[in-house]
């Protein structure tokens, strides 16, 4: 069967009509991946944790979700062209879908803010890049000011199609397990995603009473105002996805985990790597910075003792990892790591060989 892309799997869920236009690149479906040496190190039992990999998605992040509806509704009601600001993921799949859909597309980062895995996307995709001396929040203002004066479409998740987009994760989720599962780990920075998730779960239990889920998000230390409860006016953190002062979706957010009964807290950068090495290293499975903030923070939520003891070999935790690794190639740099020079005989190389594993 001929793969089919996000609008057209879940079109009776999704706020298109037959005159919407497909811009797909055939986004979703994306792996949910077993991980069992992840929940040994959580104390957790070996198929309690499973890792949704959304950098599996076409142009290697969650957003092509929510971007292939924003651009196809976009084309339907004849914009000119679309928008955004970005930490870079978002201007990687604005410029692909674009591409794709024929429109111009202008992108606003925040100058030496962007990983070279989503700046290099951004360009080849032929997007309009523009580089703001200023933060994502600052961009993101410029951008709405000329998206409202222009006739330019919005392409944030300010912009509802996003939103309902990115909750097919959910609905993914619940597919793949049979049910809602009892906690979601995930990073948050401008929040859309945690409301998205939060929505595509409630409509999934309407439907078929599949559960509902505590949904766990987690900023990085110096760029979290969610758990400060106020802006962050020069968020700093390596995970540059979620390197956001002043989040769109706060107030939703907020009620996303109140709703759930579930938790938004902070993790410091070391934690962030820490778990970003574990992932690939002991998983096999290389994301993004940002992607392991989650991770981090149920290693955190574990480390406090905070999982209940009774029924846990039925206890199923999803970490979602919003971005491939592949998207920022200068932070494994900045890691420890061992490389071994060697002349080309086989008796150099059976030496290192016999010396053991390296770089771990």
């Amino acid at each position: 069967m001929a793969r089919k892309g996000l609008i057209e799997r879940w079109r009776a869920r999704l706020p298109v009509s037959a005159k919407t236009p497909l811009i797909s690149l055939l986004e979703g479906e994306t792996p949910l991946v077993p991980a069992p040496r992840l929940s040994a190190a959580a104390g957790l039992p070996e198929n309690a944790v499973w890792l949704k990999v959304e950098g599996a998605n076409p142009t290697g992040s969650f957003k092509d979700r929510g971007m292939t509806l924003a651009i196809s509704k976009a084309v339907e009601e004849g914009a000119q062209g679309v928008i955004c600001a970005s930490t870079g993921n978002t201007a990687a799949s604005a410029a692909a879908y674009a591409a794709r859909a024929g429109l111009r597309c202008a992108v606003l980062l925040p100058a030496g803010g962007v990983a070279a895995g989503k700046l290099s996307q951004s360009l080849m995709h032929g997007a309009e890049v523009i580089a703001i001396r200023g933060n994502f929040d600052e961009a993101l203002r410029l951008a709405r000011l000329i998206a409202e004066d222009s006739g330019w479409t919005m392409v944030n998740s300010t912009n509802p199609y996003r939103l309902e987009g990115q909750k097919t994760g959910a609905f993914e989720i619940v597919a793949a397990l049979g049910r809602a599962p009892d906690y979601q780990f995930m990073p948050v920075g401008n929040a859309g995603n945690i409301t998205a998730y939060w929505m595509g779960y409630r409509e999934a239990h309407a439907r078929t009473q599949s559960g509902l889920p505590k949904l766990m998000g987690w900023q990085a230390s110096g760029a979290a105002p969610i758990v400060l409860g106020r802006k962050v006016k020069n968020p700093k953190t390596i995970a540059s996805a979620i390197r956001i002062g002043d989040p769109v979706s706060w107030k939703r957010a907020i009620a996303a985990r109140d709703e759930s009964g579930g938790h938004i807290g902070k993790v410091a950068d070391r934690e962030i790597l820490a778990a970003y090495r574990m992932l690939a290293r002991e998983e096999g499975v290389f994301c993004e910075p940002s992607s392991a903030a989650g991770v981090a923070g149920l290693l955190a939520w574990s480390k406090a003792k905070k999982f209940p003891t009774r029924n846990r070999t039925r206890l199923r935790v999803v970490c979602v990892l919003t971005g491939n690794g592949l998207k920022d190639p200068d932070t494994p740099k900045t890691m420890s790591y061992s490389l071994c020079t060697i002349s080309a005989s086989p008796a150099a190389l059976k030496r290192v060989l016999k010396g053991g594993r390296r770089g771990r």
